[in-house]
């Protein structure tokens, strides 16, 4: 196993512009995914983007995204037509924040994709930097996206362990059902990064858990050997 991987969230106020009232509130989680994504270029000659998409699909350095449904004309990416979803956009936009030059491709991964098809993406990924991207349970509140679930919390703080600890099975067993009830964002990319984790013990460090507005982020590095 040979791996390098940063996992970021992908709100759209990430990116200032879009909710600049929030950018105090959300400057210490931005700094984490910077951090994270900066250590990740450092260290990879080619970096594949992972995200929830509505189908698998790959695109190429050129692929671009805009921020425009959101109400600001951000672009993110190379030249090509902005089609990327909005996961792999932030993506985009991380590296681009990062001065990231090199090569890039983006693969996107549907959310009713199984834990085994995604771990199996993952073992062709070894090797390549990896940037995935996805949010924690939309339902942490009554004022969250998708209402108060009392489950939410628990299973958001039991993968946070999972990321500190590099916990490689553990984010394998996550249920796909219950990441769906849970509107959870992140469950196929993070089951992709364990596929390309397998068969190594991993350097883990958590960067950030938080969730601002009802809505879980997480920020971790992965590395190995």
């Amino acid at each position: 196993m040979s791996l390098a991987a940063a996992v970021c969230p992908h709100p759209p106020a990430l990116v200032p512009e879009v909710a600049p009232g929030a950018v105090e509130t959300l400057e210490p989680l931005r700094a984490a995914c910077d951090a994270a994504v900066r250590e990740l270029v450092e260290v990879s000659r080619g970096i594949v983007c992972v995200g929830t998409a509505p189908e698998h699909r790959w695109w190429g350095s050129d692929a671009s995204g805009t921020l425009r449904p959101y109400g600001v004309d951000v672009h993110a990416g190379g030249t090509a037509e902005e089609n990327l979803p909005l996961s792999l956009t932030i993506g985009a936009w991380l590296l681009d924040r990062a001065g990231y030059k090199g090569p890039r491709r983006y693969v996107g991964v549907p959310d009713d994709w199984s834990s085994a098809l995604c771990a199996e993406l993952g073992r062709e990924l070894n090797g390549v930097g990896l940037l995935v991207m996805g949010d924690g349970s939309a339902r942490r509140g009554e004022k969250a996206p998708g209402y108060l679930d009392e489950r939410a919390e628990p299973f958001d703080d039991g993968v946070a362990d999972l990321f500190a600890n590099g916990d490689v099975e553990g984010l394998l067993r996550l249920d796909p059902a219950t990441a769906r009830e849970l509107l959870i964002a992140g469950r196929a990319p993070w089951q992709v990064l364990a596929g390309a984790a397998e068969g190594g013990t991993v350097k883990s460090e958590l960067r950030s858990y938080v969730a601002p507005y009802g809505v879980a982020y997480y920020v971790a590095s992965w590395g190995g050997p």
